[in-house]
């Protein structure tokens, strides 16, 4: 499985971005897929989760009600909507995927095997 994300950029405080994740390879509908951060000088941090095949989610309490994952199957394209952003979100996001069924406690990135390049997110005061 190749993870392929895009649409970082520079926003101000209180903007939005939708970040995009193409995958390719072969998935299965229990495969977990997940957004995870990491800031200059700190350790990746976990973001939301997803079943490929649609189901329950999981965010991390920093992001709930602001950031929603979702993905469009027929485009093999996993997506994470960023809301009412802050300049604490400025981060290299990342997609990555798991063969494994969705947990909620699916937190750790050594629990995923695929990942994505990384995209920019810049959030401004």
């Amino acid at each position: 499985v190749q993870l392929q994300a895009s649409g970082g950029g520079l926003v101000q405080t209180g903007g939005s971005l939708r970040l995009s994740c193409g995958v390719s390879g072969r998935t299965r509908s229990y495969y977990t897929m997940g957004w995870f951060r990491q800031a200059p000088g700190k350790e990746r941090e976990f973001v939301a989760s997803d079943t490929w095949g649609g189901g329950p989610t999981s965010y991390a309490d920093s992001v709930k009600g602001r950031f929603t994952i979702s993905r469009d199957n027929f485009a093999n394209t996993v997506f994470l909507q960023l809301n009412s952003l802050k300049p604490e979100d400025t981060a290299v996001y990342y997609c990555a995927g798991s063969p494994r069924p969705w947990k909620a406690t699916m937190t750790r990135d050594n629990e995923y095997e695929y990942w994505g390049q990384g995209t920019q997110v810049t959030v401004s005061s």
